[in-house]
């Protein structure tokens, strides 16, 4: 979760001005808010979430005590390659997220069938990232999708308009996923290197190797 914090802040002689910061994650957010109140200085601390929703500071502090236990600062990245010979694809997709206070990485790929072009392989892709977002418990959050595929980020987040009629049969079924588990989504296109964790896992998906692991990220 995401939020803004908006704050008035008072000069000893009494002057007054009101402050807004950007987006951040809630609990930098409430440390940075609970480090103003120290100066005396502060008043009204409001914060203020993606859907503009504002909350208190305790209202704050008990919604991310309630939800500790939900997976949390979800950023994912999917890939599709696809083999022309086969009209198979290998999806690769990779989940980085914050559940009970740790972090962790979530890697997997799978071979689908009967796919005509790389674009619908880089569909498959999205949709098999949605199940497994869906697998670990991801509900009414953020989640940050990114990918090398322009078509599919830009389609998916209405910047580019759809022709194709399979096109249009994943992204009905997509968005449809993304309603049911009131996910608010992020797209963020991203160049091919920057994907490399997915490209390989799906690289790996072509060629038999089988990914599937849940590593719980340390902080050195």
């Amino acid at each position: 979760m995401r939020v803004s914090i908006h704050w008035t802040y008072k000069h000893p002689k009494g002057r007054e001005v009101k402050l807004q910061s950007d987006m951040m994650p809630a609990k930098e957010a409430l440390f940075l808010g609970e480090d103003f109140e120290k100066t005396g200085r502060t008043k009204e601390i409001i914060f203020y979430d993606t859907s503009d929703q504002a909350w208190t500071k305790k209202e704050l502090q008990k919604l991310l005590k309630g939800i500790e236990t939900e997976p949390q600062e979800i950023v994912t990245f999917f890939d599709g390659g696809y083999d022309i010979q086969t009209h198979k694809a290998g999806l690769g997709i990779v989940i980085y997220f914050t559940q009970s206070n740790k972090q962790y990485r979530l890697r997997k790929n799978a071979v689908f069938e009967e796919i005509n072009s790389n674009n619908e392989a880089e569909y498959a892709a999205f949709w098999l990232l949605l199940q497994e977002l869906e697998n670990i418990g991801v509900h009414h959050t953020e989640v940050i999708f990114k990918g090398d595929s322009q078509v599919v980020l830009n389609q998916l987040s209405g910047e580019w308009p759809v022709y194709e009629d399979e096109f249009i049969r994943w992204i009905e079924r997509i968005e449809v996923k993304i309603k049911e588990l009131g996910i608010k989504p992020s797209f963020e296109p991203i160049s091919r290197k920057l994907n490399k964790e997915a490209d390989q896992l799906a690289f790996q998906a072509l060629n038999g190797t089988d990914i599937d692991s849940r590593l719980e990220l340390t902080q050195e």
